[in-house]
């Protein structure tokens, strides 16, 4: 086959999107010859589809330095914005705000045209990224008036995004998902350019997994994974849409399954779309956390971290967990304070949890407060559930159990819709103890029953061993954690060394200490040790 057949067919694979087949021709044609800038672009997106992102970057960013040479700033241009995205996606911003600097000064003086409209996208997304409302708001209103003037479906698919995003960021949830509904149209159609449609589906899955309505996020995972079935071979946005499936089948209740996928899935993603990478990490951080895997959950989280995907709520929950609240708190405190009020939602719930754990109930009040504003502003079913499961655990150690009651159904409920098994198993532990604090024991035995079958379905052993250890509570009303606190102490350990022994921290051991002066009735270890004694505490060696 001659260098016009290979290019001929590497071309024709390209255009029907058999990306596997459009790599090894144009490579092949480039291995006989020099390529042109539009076969250069070509091979730069075929390496990109198949993982090949290095060679992706290196060959597009030749297209582009052969069509700056040559004169022709549009396509140049149009090759520094792919590059933009590319970078976007793996999550550089830096590098990102470098290409689209050269896209904007070759598009300078150039009569507007749909390069013009991909710079305000990527413009409006880095705008929102820094929550940057007015530069988003700027960037989208451009891109609307640029799209209905060129009557490019395209643009107009990405004017919607931006704006979409826009309401959305200010709780106006019903104009945003329309919106966002609205712009996969042209999508569907094949109005817009592979990579761009790919970028428009993450966007919109992303929007609904962060706002917690899980229905829609269903809905459109299974469109993404069609619209992937046109091209051939495994590609790029098919380990995505994986990522996503996997989250909703860990919602579901399927973490067995989903464990060994979604860190194969994360794996092949580094390097190609972070943000996503980060989020399978994360997502298997949570799994190995709630089945009890200390050290595995620790490491998914740290992988998730080097790959720009703070690992909260979880690893505060995981120290939680382990007894170290103190800790477990700080670091909530603290990933509070740099989140924006929607992605802080998350840490809120969390927080209430682990407030209440270290007996904060005014300050788990507070946080429940604050979380319920945000649900109220942006109302879907995730943050309705997570409002009305944060509001009734703060009741039930208020002590007011009807009320607590009524704030668990409703959750409940939510969680339900939205297959949340986990969630639903949290709800019925805290309405059993509700029930039992109104004195309608059988009801609350029900109620434990039902959330202890839940956890060992799930295969929650940590949860599964708290449960089951109730019927042998230890005396005076002591946690486990406080139990073996106190048997350390009766062996006659210092703080430092009762730290030491359980892995927390000496302030965490002073807390515990204190609770348990209280529950017990003495004033001093000596007291303590004896009371351990006298009521048959295991002795810790």
């Amino acid at each position: 086959m001659d260098q016009t057949d290979v290019l001929t067919s590497a071309r024709d694979a390209y255009s029907r999107g058999d990306w596997q087949t459009a790599y090894e021709s144009l490579s092949q044609a480039r291995a006989g010859g020099e390529l042109g800038a539009a076969d250069l672009a070509a091979l730069g997106g075929a390496a990109w589809w198949v993982g090949r992102v290095q060679e992706s970057l290196e060959v597009t960013e030749l297209a582009y330095r052969l069509l700056e040479d040559a004169g022709d700033a549009e396509q140049a241009a149009m090759r520094a914005l792919d590059l933009a995205l590319l970078w976007f996606t793996r999550g550089d911003v830096v590098v990102t705000s470098g290409w689209l600097n050269r896209a904007r000064r070759l598009l300078d003086g150039l009569p507007e045209g749909a390069a013009h409209g991909y710079l305000a996208y990527i413009d409006g997304a880095l705008g929102l990224a820094r929550w940057d409302m007015p530069v988003l708001d700027r960037e989208a209103a451009a891109l609307a008036g640029l799209a209905r003037r060129l009557r490019d479906p395209a643009l107009t698919s990405l004017s919607l995004v931006l704006a979409g995003l826009g309401d959305l960021r200010r709780g106006r949830t019903t104009s945003g998902f329309a919106q966002l509904d609205e712009a996969m149209l042209p999508v569907l159609a094949g109005s817009l350019a592979p990579e761009w449609a790919g970028e428009v589906y993450c966007t919109v899955i992303h929007a609904c997994h962060e706002l917690g309505d899980l229905e829609r996020m269903r809905a459109w995972t299974r469109a993404t994974e069609q619209w992937c079935e046109q091209f051939r071979g495994e590609v790029v946005f098919s380990g995505i849409c994986r990522v996503h499936r996997l989250q909703l089948l860990c919602t579901e209740g399927g973490w067995a399954e989903a464990e060994e996928g979604i860190e194969r899935s994360g794996a092949e993603l580094e390097g190609r779309n972070n943000w996503v990478a980060g989020e399978a990490f994360y997502q298997l951080g949570e799994i190995r956390r709630m089945r009890g895997d200390r050290d595995g959950a620790l490491a998914a989280y740290a992988r998730a971290r080097a790959l720009g995907t703070e690992p909260q709520p979880g690893e505060s929950l995981l120290r939680h967990a382990t007894g170290d609240g103190d800790a477990a708190w700080s670091g909530l405190s603290g990933a509070l304070a740099g989140r924006d009020r929607l992605a802080g939602a998350r840490l809120l719930t969390s927080g209430v949890q682990v407030a209440l754990g270290l007996n904060l109930v005014e300050e788990a009040d507070r946080w429940c407060r604050r979380l319920e504003e945000i649900a109220a502003e942006f109302d879907t079913p995730g943050l309705r559930a997570w409002a009305a499961h944060a509001r009734g655990a703060v009741q039930v150690a208020q002590g007011r159990c009807d009320d607590a009651i009524a704030s668990l159904e409703a959750s409940a409920r939510e969680y339900r819709s939205q297959r949340c098994r986990y969630e639903t198993a949290q709800v019925y532990e805290l309405l059993a103890r509700a029930h039992a604090g109104a004195g309608r024991a059988e009801v609350a035995a029900g109620d434990l029953a039902t959330a202890l079958a839940i956890y060992r379905e799930l295969g929650a052993a940590p949860d599964v061993r708290r449960l089951e250890g109730d019927g042998a509570a230890l005396p005076a009303g002591l946690t486990e954690r406080e139990g073996e606190v106190l048997s350390c102490v009766a062996t006659g350990m210092s703080n430092r060394a009762v730290a030491q022994t359980l892995v927390i921290s000496e302030k965490t051991v002073s807390r515990h200490l204190a609770n348990i002066f209280t529950k017990i009735g003495v004033t001093s270890r000596t007291a303590a040790a004896a009371w351990a004694h006298e009521n048959g505490l295991p002795r810790r060696t």
